[in-house]
């Protein structure tokens, strides 16, 4: 269990250190007013201590994501623990942290509304829109697969249960922030951490061999690494979806300091989650093999409730069940809410947004959609929100280096992983079957141009925003 216990570690090391660099290379300041207090509205912009603001962002981000995620990641075998310690650290916390703080320095600024700031107009028009398709797919994704199993448990039918979720989404997006979200959510939080450190503790006293990390079971060789598992294991190392979540909480902080326990904090649990669950399925299942078998067989869902139910017995029933169902929706609420709040920035400039009537009526178009997209095959579904879920990751990366490099701020350390995330992103869409299906190669070479394009771009960006001798004083030892 070395490889395990040494990835661990390395999580928490990267939130103890690197998140102290990552901040004070932002710059934290708690004289700053935030927008909690500056926009009190008493239903986004409502004050939140810290702790309940880390649960709640790692609710919103998690779900099921990093157990299904990294499930089917641990098919790669424990290649998986080296992308989910280093893109956790190094490009998902990093995205995290500061889609939230920029948020929270610009009036608690929706994730397209920083786009256009930093990357250009047409930029924000791009990823407005993709922004809407990607929570919309992820509301409607994680809402067939608890309706299906509420369908399968109770005499309620499916289509019932999916109107009983929706109804669920649409009160809990036009209500006040601290009614449901602040009052249930933390206790949910807690109950996915548990879940996850039971499964853990289980895994250590079972007896079953962990693999360990070797050149020799790097991963099967039937299954290119590159960028496959970047995208398969998003959530627990770096995922889109958070920066579009992000500003809900970001709407809430009482200090500027709060933002490195919550934002960059919350991905560190979610990564350490990922790892136990990418773990669990690799020695539950004796490698990936049988792995592979049992997703064949059960699906993720099969998986996850096996282990539970074979590590935890009874209770692990019980929590497999509440993961499927609960986990799921409490991701598929606030996709619905971000999804209200963006459209509520699109719509602000023609007309007036505020008022609980207004809200439900941005709301209800938005869940007409989502709820028809809940009745298509889930497999469907997921297959377009993980290449969609990458590239608004790689626009947010792109957005917070261009923020440092317009204030003179050691940009390196969004702009690496935005360098990588483009290679990913470029070459997916050419080779993965839901994209255009290409040769392997040639996707490649396809990806790597177009990486190579961007790199020249930020060279250019690099060299435009050099500091003047006069500025170079001005920040002399800052």
């Amino acid at each position: 269990m070395v490889t395990f216990f040494v990835a661990l570690a390395l999580l928490i090391l990267g939130y103890v250190f690197y998140s102290k660099f990552v901040e004070k290379v932002f710059g934290v300041d708690d004289q700053t007013l935030t927008p909690a207090y500056a926009q009190k509205d008493d239903i986004d912009f409502v004050p939140m201590s810290w702790w309940k603001g880390n649960l709640i962002q790692l609710l919103n981000i998690a779900g099921l994501g990093p157990i299904y995620g990294a499930v089917a990641g641990a098919l790669y075998g424990p290649v998986a623990f080296i992308w989910i310690v280093v893109g956790c650290i190094f490009a998902g916390a990093v995205h995290d942290y500061f889609s939230g703080m920029l948020s929270m320095r610009h009036g608690g600024a929706q994730f397209p509304t920083l786009v256009g700031r930093y990357l250009g107009k047409n930029a924000k028009v791009f990823i407005n829109g993709l922004s809407l398709v990607l929570m919309l797919l992820v509301a409607a994704a994680f809402t067939a697969g608890p309706a299906q199993l509420i369908a399968q448990i109770t005499p309620i039918s499916f289509i019932v249960a999916l109107a009983l979720i929706f109804g669920y989404f649409i009160i809990a997006t036009i209500l006040p922030i601290n009614r449901i979200i602040g009052r249930i959510y933390p206790l949910l939080g807690g109950i996915l951490l548990f879940m996850a450190v039971a499964v853990a503790v289980a895994l250590v006293f079972s007896g079953k061999p962990m693999p360990n990390l070797t050149f020799s079971n790097l991963h099967p060789a039937d299954l290119p690494i590159w960028p496959l598992l970047m995208v398969t294991v998003s959530c627990g190392a770096i995922s889109g979806f958070h920066c579009t979540q992000s500003p809900i909480i970001a709407r809430t902080m009482k200090k500027e300091t709060d933002g490195r326990r919550i934002f960059y904090g919350a991905m560190i649990i979610e990564g350490v989650i990922a790892l136990i669950w990418a773990a669990a399925g690799m020695t539950f299942f004796n490698g990936t093999d049988g792995l592979g078998a049992a997703l064949a067989a059960g699906g993720p869902s099969g998986v996850v409730n096996e282990i539970s139910i074979s590590l935890l017995g009874t209770l692990g029933g019980i929590l497999a069940i509440f993961g499927v169902i609960i986990l799921p929706i409490t991701t598929g609420d606030t996709a619905l809410r971000s999804s209200r709040m963006i459209l509520a920035d699109l719509l602000s400039k023609f007309f007036n947004t505020d008022g609980k009537v207004k809200i439900l009526l941005i709301t209800i178009p938005l869940a007409i959609p989502t709820f028809y997209m809940a009745t298509i095959d889930y497999t469907f579904l997921w297959r377009y929100v993980g290449w969609t879920n990458q590239v608004v990751a790689t626009f947010m990366l792109w957005t917070a280096t261009m923020y440092l490099l317009k204030n003179f701020k050691f940009h390196w350390i969004s702009g690496v992983p935005a360098i990588f995330m483009t290679g990913v992103v470029s070459m997916y869409i050419f080779y993965a079957p839901e994209g255009l299906n290409m040769d392997y190669y040639i996707s490649a070479i396809i990806g790597s141009v177009i990486t190579l394009a961007v790199v020249l771009w930020y060279a250019a960006q690099i060299i435009r925003h050099r500091p003047t001798k006069e500025v170079d004083a001005e920040y002399e030892g800052v």
